[in-house]
């Protein structure tokens, strides 16, 4: 069951578009014995330093990410989903390494309610302050990211060994069906789970942090990034009516919330 997330939902950030020969961005697969549970490890650092300090956008995409400051693994934090784009300001030159965790996997591992880290991000140490020491104690700035990773790989393993998960299949069914149908779906006809309304919008607050009618929002947009349709494409073929929009001006202003700017400026038509 948990498998079918990972196989059905690929979350993905923008590639760095700024600067793009001063900023490295990445993503590393973790151990086969973690795929169902991280989606990657990803990779953020500068090459070499820049002009001017750094945004780094970040969109949404329904998963909760562990990131800390390779430089300095003091400092890490916790981000939950969130219902819209986020920009971090960075320094001229910075190096974080963060953990994407697919959806419901962060509570599911952890027993963490995910709708108390929703739209904000936290020191990771007031959230799980034993991945944060072992952060801080066990992974070293002189370490190739390979090594961070396999590092990760030890920590998250352990904790998978220990996990007690709930894998109630009417969640998982809902999220399934979600996912199926790119999230171009009426979460109150369409989803057939014998959950009620309340019990469904109670377990997704638990487990992903939103309602599922946002977390189909999210993967609706996901599945648009994941497809770069053209401008032109998205007018001339009235895609949006497609996705569930009413009109351009809905689909539009929905996708700059998510993503923080036009769909046209997102795929290069601006």
């Amino acid at each position: 069951m948990l498998e079918k997330i990972r196989q059905l939902y690929r979350p993905i950030q923008p590639t760095v578009s700024q600067v793009e020969s001063k900023v490295y961005y990445r993503e590393y697969l973790p151990e086969l014995g973690l795929r169902n549970y991280i989606y990657c490890y990803w990779d953020l650092h500068t090459t070499t330093p820049l002009e001017q300090d750094f945004v780094y956008r970040v969109v949404s995409d329904g998963c909760i990410d562990i990131f800390f400051n390779l430089q300095d693994t003091s400092e890490s934090f916790v981000m939950g989903f969130c219902r819209q784009f986020t920009e971090f300001d960075l320094s001229q030159e910075f190096h974080y390494v963060g953990i994407r965790f697919l959806p419901t996997m962060f509570p599911q591992l952890f027993r963490i309610d995910a709708s108390t880290l929703s739209d904000n991000f936290f020191p990771l140490a007031s959230i799980l302050n034993s991945c944060a020491d072992y952060i801080r104690t066990e992974v070293s700035r002189s370490f190739p990211i390979e090594q961070v990773c396999e590092y990760l790989d030890h920590y998250f393993l352990e904790v998978l060994r220990h996990s007690d998960f709930d894998d109630d299949s009417r969640l998982y069914d809902a999220i399934e069906s979600i996912l199926t149908h790119q999230g171009v779906v009426n979460v109150q006809t369409d989803i057939a789970t014998g959950l009620s309304p309340r019990q469904m919008r109670r377990v997704f607050h638990y487990y992903i942090g939103t309602s599922p009618k946002v977390f189909s929002k999210v993967v609706r947009f996901q599945n648009i990034l994941r497809a770069k349709p053209s401008s032109q494409s998205l007018k001339r073929n009235k895609l949006f009516y497609d996705l569930g929009y009413y009109d351009q001006a809905h689909f539009v202003k929905d996708f700059k919330s998510l993503y923080g700017v036009t769909p046209s400026k997102a795929f290069g038509r601006e």
